[in-house]
């Protein structure tokens, strides 16, 4: 008979430690006790990402092992959500984007990117605009093509550790994306520019 509370532990030490394929063993036979228990398929599929992005794979695995007990249909459909955003669903993906910013804009304090961009031409300028706010508010960013825009706004604007901020959480979402891919590359140019 198999122990499975005992696996499951032993199975989330093994991917705390990103020993996936050790994990990804476990969770199978777990899962294969229960083949339509939804939670075990949860850890399988995160194994997967593992495999791939490391660091979304621990984000995610943490973020459903704190939810599940209090919201696990909620938990469930964000993880399952954000892997398939990952493996290339752009409409997904830009739902996420769009849910992900009406909740910083209630929690944060933020300010949403169209009411920013009426901020820059009152006050005139971009680098000006940002100035007002960058201490007190969070830019909330609804759609990618806002995202883009804002990022190179920053960039040559010379705010290179926001725009790396910014690049950097959202490259999770859109790892590959060409764009970003761009706008890194735009601001290493920029920062050796700068420093020259």
């Amino acid at each position: 008979m198999i122990n499975v509370e005992k696996l499951l532990k032993q199975a989330h030490s093994y991917f705390s430690a990103k020993e996936y394929d050790k994990a990804l063993f476990l969770y199978s036979q777990v899962s294969s006790t229960q083949p339509k228990n939804i939670e075990y398929q949860i850890y399988c599929l995160l194994c997967d990402v593992g495999f791939e992005n490391d660091k979304k794979a621990q984000n995610l695995f943490d973020y459903f092992i704190v939810t599940k007990d209090d919201k696990f249909k909620e938990a469930v459909t964000y993880v399952q959500d954000v892997i398939t955003a990952y493996d290339g669903d752009n409409e997904k993906m830009m739902g996420l984007l769009k849910d992900m910013s009406h909740v910083n804009v209630e929690a944060l304090d933020a300010i949403e990117y169209k009411d920013f961009q009426e901020l820059v031409l009152s006050r005139g300028s971009f680098r000006e605009a940002y100035q007002d706010i960058m201490f007190s508010t969070k830019v909330a960013i609804t759609s990618k093509d806002d995202l883009i825009d804002f990022i190179d706004k920053l960039i040559e604007n010379n705010f290179s550790n926001t725009a790396y901020t910014y690049l950097d959480g959202f490259n999770e979402f859109f790892s590959y994306d060409e764009e970003l891919t761009a706008l890194y590359k735009k601001l290493e140019r920029k920062n050796i520019e700068n420093n020259q």
